[in-house]
């Protein structure tokens, strides 16, 4: 309801629910539809877009980087050669999380994981 109400398309709400704050990682059927949408070029642009925001995101949203990451890596290898030229222009966004760090309310670095 939340993706609907925000405006967001299905592709960007795919994206969402791989990288929602849920304590479960992304499904390998999410991860393989996404590969598969990289090959069209708008749903391409939506999914780097997404993963741009989910790869920005702070604080208690950590959960939000750490699937991103997770899905990254499987885009990499499984979707479209876009995805590896579009990050190797755009590495400062992976680069930047070498400075990441969340401590949630038990003291506990969940960036160190």
């Amino acid at each position: 309801a939340k993706n609907y109400t925000k405006g967001y398309s299905d592709v960007q709400a795919k994206v969402r629910d791989a990288t929602s704050n849920d304590p479960w990682g992304p499904s390998g059927t999410q991860m393989n539809e996404l590969a598969q949408l990289t090959y069209n070029q708008q749903d391409f642009v939506e999914i780097m877009e997404m993963l741009d925001k989910r790869l920005n995101d702070k604080g208690k949203n950590w959960m939000h980087v750490f699937k991103s990451l997770t899905v990254l890596d499987y885009l990499l290898h499984a979707g479209s050669e876009n995805v590896v030229l579009y990050f190797k222009d755009n590495i400062y966004v992976v680069k930047t999380l070498k400075e990441f760090q969340y401590i949630d309310e038990d003291g506990k670095d969940q960036g160190a994981n």
